[in-house]
């Protein structure tokens, strides 16, 4: 059934996001707006007047899984080559240029257990276009071109096309295992969420890769647009009105048929003895990867108590063990929330593995029994503070948080998260900490090491 035949009323959720909260610098609000356009499909509006540019996006949100990851990585990459209006780039740059040099560009992302493909498009906001023409629904129309009227040719993909776009993707994927220190990151969620979605990379395997073909990423196209929850987002000076019937024209052709739900990130779950994993590669430096899981869902305190621990530059990873000790060359942590882990990273010289490990492990436990001092907390908070902050200074981190938040279920603004983890106390802190437990440990060492 056609994405027209939904239209029905405007269900809308509005929140107040400020671009100017905890500094004191600028005074415009930004009021974010949510509100459902048909089956499985949804607007994020968030007006804003500060930027010279407009963006919209387009984001199909799928589960993450390890036989389709290659797949979905691709289909964005081989729809950015051509419509059926504008069959290769160069007719496509053509039009782009013609939009006073509007980009699109698609994209490839993780947000925890879902698997998110599409389309970002930036163009000069209205406000600032000569003569006042305007580029919102020309952009719309484009961006719902390439999703649905590709160009493809006897009921498929243009081989060519998927084949420079496979080669792509086996780059990048190859890029993951040159850069080993991202290689290292990605191996530790492997091994710590064996057999969970989690460890999947957004760009699938090599070897999945290579088995695409044009029939096949054309087989699960028309599933993809019919079934798959659609995230549209926006932002710029347009009213959020004319927005929604920009994109409800741009749309119009889109199929909604069965649509189904984003399945919810399950924790990741303890295990009763720590999994170490040796990995020897020809390298110069180790790569030091340590999993944990949090036993407590208490998100604001456990993103602080991780801030301390190893989640900026005044860290207890960064100032003791790798500035007082030298025992790493770097050593930062993350906290996964959907998950419910906490995972380090650091590059280590082999024969330092012990030592890291312990250091590593013996700053965590001061963090979890209290024993910091109080500018740790000040700077802690201030660091989150200030992320939260810029977020609203960028459409791109805009579109990228709300992303995220629509993907994973929640519903909290920046403002809001602040404000959560600004009134987290020290106590709760110390209580949600005292739960992380050493899981996984991986060791990418030298071939010629001992340890």
């Amino acid at each position: 059934m056609p994405f027209f035949c939904y239209l029905q009323e405007i269900q809308k959720r509005w929140y107040t996001v400020s671009c100017d909260f905890y500094t004191g610098v600028r005074s415009e609000k930004v009021e974010e707006m949510r509100a459902k356009l048909a089956d499985g499909v949804y607007l994020t509006c968030l007006p804003a007047r500060k930027f010279k540019t407009s963006l919209l996006s387009a984001q199909f949100v799928v589960p993450l899984r390890a036989d389709h990851a290659a797949v979905h990585a691709l289909r964005p990459a081989v729809r950015r080559r051509g419509t059926v209006r504008f069959p290769d780039l160069s007719a496509l740059s053509a039009e782009l240029d013609r939009l006073y040099g509007a980009q699109i560009d698609y994209t490839v992302r993780k947000k925890a257990e879902s698997h998110c493909i599409g389309f970002v498009a930036s163009f000069i906001d209205d406000a600032f276009v000569p003569g006042g023409e305007k580029l919102l629904e020309p952009a719309a129309s484009l961006l719902g071109e390439l999703i649905c009227s590709p160009v493809t040719r006897n009921g498929r993909f243009l081989p060519e096309y998927v084949e420079g776009e496979r080669v792509n993707l086996i780059d990048a994927i190859r890029g993951i295992l040159n850069d080993k220190r991202d290689y290292a990151e990605l191996r530790l969620l492997q091994e710590m969420c064996s057999g969970e979605p989690y460890g999947v990379s957004r760009f699938g395997d090599e070897k999945s890769a290579e088995k695409v073909s044009p029939q096949r990423l054309y087989a699960g196209y028309a599933e993809l647009i019919s079934t798959a929850r659609l995230e549209l987002f926006y932002s710029g000076s347009a009213a959020p009105e004319r927005v929604r019937q920009a994109l409800l024209d741009a749309f119009s052709t889109l199929p909604r048929e069965g649509v189904r739900p984003v399945p919810e990130t399950l924790p990741h779950a303890a295990r009763a003895e720590v999994k170490c994993v040796a990995e020897s590669m020809d390298v110069t430096q180790g790569k030091l990867g340590m999993g944990f899981s949090c036993g407590s869902d208490d998100f604001p305190a456990l993103l602080l108590g991780n801030t301390i621990f190893g989640g900026s530059s005044n860290s207890r990873l960064f100032l003791n063990v790798r500035e007082k000790l030298s025992l790493c060359y770097y050593a930062s942590s993350v906290y996964h929330r959907q998950k419910g882990m906490i995972t380090v990273s650091s590059g280590i010289e082999f024969e330092n593995y012990q030592k890291a490990c312990d250091e590593i492990l013996r700053q965590l436990g001061a963090v979890q029994k209290g024993k910091l001092d109080e500018w740790e907390f000040t700077g802690a908070r201030s660091t989150l503070r200030n992320a939260y902050a810029s977020i609203g200074d960028s459409q791109a981190k805009l579109e990228n948080f709300y992303l995220g938040q629509a993907a994973t279920g929640q519903e909290e603004s920046p403002e809001e998260m602040a404000a959560e983890m600004e009134a987290t106390d020290e106590k709760r802190v110390f209580e949600a900490m005292e739960t992380v437990a050493l899981d996984t440990v991986y060791f990418l060492k030298g071939k010629e090491s001992g340890e």
